[in-house]
């Protein structure tokens, strides 16, 4: 039989084009019964909520005493508030405000933190429980036997001598002055037998707890800050009050502190479930 070249080539260009069909083709190279990998979900929140604008105006008039005795334009210059500096306001938004009135100054911050997570394998909610056990470590609250960690492990008190997670250097959180700072109408909004020392807060977000510092300045006046932070799906919201008397003898209240910031807080969380 006489070779024919030209057949010879026909047949290998085919040979050739068909076995790189085979190797283009995804199916080619799975193998029978290899898992699917899919990506963890994404978190609830996609976006913050305007931070400055997150507090209503009455809340601002109750936590930022002696504005509402100032002139109207020195009144909507406070309650306006401050944004914080920030170059992502899709991941991390946050408002501050500061009020001086004759007897105390006083502060207040609110920080709104969206966690994402890079990994597709660890969920946008996995990876801010994360970041939200980190804040509470760093808070040392006290263990059950009324001692924060760092006492534990030897670690030091508070200048005045007293534990530093122990609000007016008391255990039970009565104010250092004697007084019982209950209202004569009883609305307190928190149980006058209750512990005021940082700890764990029940039925706000998905995780929460309360931080209560009180700093001694030297000769200054002392002032207390009272810090709420709670999680809630890919959101992590602090809240920061503080105040400092005019009076270097005075100890700001822990238990009116506590009250308003925890007040706010659940505020904060109804608006980010609306």
């Amino acid at each position: 039989m006489a070779y024919a070249p030209g057949v010879a080539l026909l047949v290998a260009l085919v040979a050739g084009c068909s076995a790189g069909s085979d190797a283009d083709d995804p199916a080619a190279d799975s193998k029978p019964g290899s898992p699917t990998v899919t990506a963890a979900p994404p978190g609830k929140y996609r976006t913050l909520p305007e931070s400055c604008r997150a507090v209503p105006r009455s809340t601002l008039k109750d936590l930022l005493p002696g504005t509402a005795d100032m002139p109207e334009e020195q009144q909507e210059k406070v309650y306006e508030g401050t944004a914080t500096v920030t170059y992502d306001t899709d991941r991390k938004v946050g408002c501050r405000w500061k009020s001086d009135a004759m007897d105390a100054s006083r502060n207040l911050s609110i920080d709104f933190e969206r966690v994402v997570s890079y990994d597709p394998a660890v969920s946008d909610d996995d990876r801010a429980r994360a970041v939200y056990a980190t804040k509470e470590d760093a808070a040392a609250l006290p263990t059950a036997s009324g001692a924060t960690p760092s006492e534990k492990a030897g670690g030091s008190a508070s200048p005045d001598g007293t534990p530093s997670g122990s609000p007016s250097g008391t255990s039970s959180g009565a104010p250092s002055d004697g007084s019982s700072a209950v209202p004569s109408d009883g609305t307190t909004g928190i149980d006058p037998d209750e512990d005021l020392r940082p700890r764990l807060l029940d039925e706000l977000g998905d995780a929460a707890f309360l931080d209560d510092v009180l700093t001694r300045a030297g000769s200054t006046a002392q002032h207390r800050t009272v810090s709420v932070v709670f999680r809630t799906s890919n959101v992590i919201v602090t809240v920061q009050y503080t105040e400092q008397p005019a009076r270097v003898t005075e100890v700001p209240d822990s238990r009116e502190l506590q009250e308003k910031a925890q007040a706010l807080a659940r505020k904060l969380a109804e608006t980010l479930s609306d």
